[in-house]
């Protein structure tokens, strides 16, 4: 069969390859085209576009690159209707997606929804456009059915995929050694995989260093960002001498970090689930914030904090997000007591989450639904 896969992140990317081989297994033959990134292209999908094409971030950001996402979205239907897909198989990216997702409806291509956009948190209107336009929808998050039930739209929970990837995940030898590193204890700096998130976050994390001369800080490099963007950042807080760059290999720093200052997203759950005490960033567009406060119906922004229902990590958000309110959090949770606290909450976390397997679930599902639906369209 042939499936047309579009993720427009890195986590989408990531989700996405193992989605492709869990594809792969079932249907050996299976020819697929994506919008992803290198991970979806090396578990065997011909790369359409890359997703550090494809990702704007807020109102404003989006408004300004208007032309763009409009031509991308006009290249994908093209693209589709030359490849003719058995399936459509969408992961997160949902302001792209729906958009496509409501073309391919009135075209008659099955569509599937893997990864739900975050309706919860605020556009809840949006689920009546995925109920008309979307075939199955598979969710990751333990409360994102009883929400779709509300609606009166079943969806199948297959559990988070994250799970398999950290249980999966092998330890590197001499890590330390590979990158320079000495026997100091590692804060891991995660600001994220967007320049202009980049920007914004790192300038404000490294301020902390020289506060905590017995610990080494270590930037997780995006895999879409060069080390030299990285750099002109550093140079610029005059911190050049006191981090390093591990490039790639976010999960091999966290498995040896202490403690981490985390941009809100994906990478705050990756923290949670290797158990590193954290503190979650996030800045935004001013303009950009400001709409999304009046938009958003949740009492958190981490993804820790919205699965075990409670503020487990500290998270500061636009003003609150200053060096000294990350001293004074960086310093919490290196102390012992509420570092035990946390690994605690951490537990909670992962019983939250269900089983590993999410990949291969969802990928069983879409083939029985489309082996099903040939059956049927053949005996009548």
């Amino acid at each position: 069969m042939r499936y047309y896969i579009i993720a427009g992140e890195a986590s989408g990317d990531l989700h996405g390859s193992n989605l492709i081989k869990a594809l792969r297994k079932l249907d050996p033959k299976a020819e697929i085209r994506a919008w992803g990134g290198d991970l979806m292209k090396e578990a065997g999908s011909d790369l359409v576009k890359h997703y550090k094409d494809l990702a704007f971030m807020g109102f404003i950001e989006v408004a300004k690159n208007i032309r763009t996402i409009l031509g991308n979205i006009k290249f994908c239907k093209q693209d589709i209707e030359e490849f003719q897909p058995d399936a459509v198989i969408m992961i997160d990216y949902p302001g792209f997606n729906l958009r496509i997702a409501k073309w391919t409806r009135k075209k008659g291509y099955k569509t599937y929804y893997y990864i739900s956009p975050q309706l919860w948190a605020w556009h809840s209107s949006r689920v009546h456009g995925i109920k008309k336009n979307i075939d199955r929808m598979f969710v990751i998050l333990p409360f994102e059915k009883d929400f779709y039930r509300k609606y009166d739209y079943e969806v199948d929970f297959v559990g988070h995929p994250l799970m398999d990837v950290v249980l999966d995940f092998s330890a590197q030898n001499n890590f330390r050694q590979k990158h320079n590193l000495d026997d100091r204890p590692i804060i891991a700096l995660l600001p994220g995989s967007r320049k202009q998130e980049i920007s914004r976050m790192l300038e404000v994390m490294l301020q902390v260093i020289t506060k905590f001369p017995g610990y080494q800080f270590v930037i997780a490099g995006a895999p879409s960002q060069a080390k030299e963007f990285y750099q002109e950042i550093i140079n610029k807080s005059q911190a050049a001498l006191q981090v390093s760059i591990v490039s790639n290999q976010t999960y091999a720093l966290l498995q040896n970090s202490t403690a981490a200052l985390v941009t809100s997203g994906t990478a705050t759950l990756e923290t949670g689930l290797f158990k590193v005490p954290q503190v979650v960033c996030y800045r935004g567009n001013t303009l950009s914030y400001w709409i999304a406060r009046r938009l958003v119906n949740v009492k958190y922004i981490s993804l820790v904090n919205l699965i075990v229902d409670q503020l487990l990590v500290k998270e500061l958000i636009q003003d609150e997000l200053t060096p000294q309110n990350l001293i004074n959090e960086l310093n919490l949770i290196l102390n012992p007591e509420h570092r035990n606290k946390v690994m605690e909450g951490y537990d909670l976390l992962g019983k939250k989450l269900g089983e590993s397997g999410a990949s291969e679930r969802t990928a069983e599902l879409i083939v029985g639904y489309l082996v099903r639906q040939s059956q049927t369209a053949t005996s009548k």
